[in-house]
């Protein structure tokens, strides 16, 4: 089982959904960088989401920090985070045991692991073990924003509802940052939660599609063909569950461009090169050209609906049918969004290690 993502800033998570704890361990950090214990249980309350419109299933996330922070810094050695879990209930899932649950990683984690897999709610494949990468994305925020590089995703589309594009990145951001719910235009927002409130009365669920802008990044970063800066985002997005699709700039809207309007032209502005548009979302070659860098995740509705669903025991072998039971979320677009921040967070501190070395974001 592969669980370590990087090469110079390495990340490890651990945990099942209904195991004693999750978590995460950092490796390759310098020394001295300040951590902000308050940060990280903010950037974890809002990866929980509101309760009216996520699970309710309601974790503490008290956070315990068991190696590599001292007197509120990095010491340089790897850093250990621990999320206890405190609110589970397992027996909800032992009558399906054996039952493929549509969507869900059930069976195909029962063919890699033989039955020796924790089940419950999920286990190892649950969007509950996002909390550890929310965590560590949360150690690094703040770091790379004292570096000028700052990061915030929107919710671009959900339940027909579309939020509007971002246009001064830089305000957008910040604005975002600020805001539990992330949607630009806040009438909007008003329209998603009503959509995933229906849903849920209706034992329905959503999903939706998420923008994330990463401003600030140096031009340069990354590498040609197998590390580029695409690749890299693209491999740790999709380690998000639920992510079903990773675009960048116009992405496949490129396929119904003339080239003229797909170019974005080089021009001088404050004495930095810069383009006149972004359609290349901040990449060329796959190295970053100064431009913010932008990318779209498609998030699959939660694969768990209150309805009956065609299915298989697989251990008996046979056809069955399968009703849900447990705690689940009508919509997970509101939570990825705070994921999808700090999982980039985490790629952009392993490519800037690799390209500047690992005492970049040092003090």
């Amino acid at each position: 089982m592969k669980n370590t993502f990087g090469t110079s800033v390495l990340v490890t998570i651990y945990g099942e959904s209904h195991g004693n704890s999750v978590g995460v361990v950092m490796d390759g950090l310098a020394p001295g960088i300040p951590v902000d214990g308050e940060y990280v249980k903010k950037m974890l309350l809002r990866r929980r989401g509101a309760a009216d419109i996520s699970t309710p299933r309601r974790e503490t996330d008290s956070v315990i920090f068991e190696s590599g922070v001292y007197s509120g810094r990095t010491s340089g050695t790897p850093i250990c985070i621990r999320i206890e879990n405190t609110d589970t209930k397992s027996s909800d899932y032992e009558a399906t045991r054996w039952l493929a649950r549509p969507s869900h990683a059930d069976y195909s984690a029962y063919c890699k692991y033989h039955g020796y897999e924790d089940f419950r709610g999920g286990g190892h494949f649950s969007g509950r073990i996002t909390a550890g990468l929310v965590a560590a994305g949360a150690v690094v925020i703040p770091a790379l924003e004292r570096k000028g590089i700052r990061i915030a995703t929107h919710i671009l589309r959900c339940g027909g509802v579309s939020d509007r594009d971002f246009e001064d990145v830089d305000a957008d951001i910040r604005a975002l940052n600020e805001r539990d719910f992330g949607v630009l235009d806040e009438s909007a927002g008003k329209e998603m939660v009503a959509k995933i409130k229906s849903a849920r009365a209706e034992g329905n669920s959503l999903g939706g599609t998420l923008e994330t802008a990463i401003a600030g990044l140096p031009a340069g970063l990354g590498e040609p063909w197998f590390d580029t800066v695409e690749s890299m985002i693209a491999h740790m997005m999709f380690s998000v569950p639920a992510v079903k699709g990773v675009e960048f700039g116009a992405g496949f809207g490129f396929a119904d461009m003339t080239g003229k309007n797909a170019n974005d032209p080089f021009r001088i502005s404050g004495g930095r090169v810069v383009t006149s548009t972004n359609n290349s979302g901040g990449i060329n070659g796959g190295i970053t050209n100064g431009m913010p860098v932008i990318f779209r995740c498609a998030v699959r509705p939660t694969p768990t609906v209150l309805f009956s669903q065609d299915t298989v025991d697989f251990r008996l072998n046979r056809e069955a049918e399968i009703k849900a039971a447990g705690r689940h979320d009508p919509c997970i677009v509101h939570r990825a969004r705070t994921v999808v921040d700090c999982a980039a967070a985490l790629t952009v501190c392993d490519i800037i290690a690799s390209h500047y070395g690992t005492d970049w974001l040092g003090e």
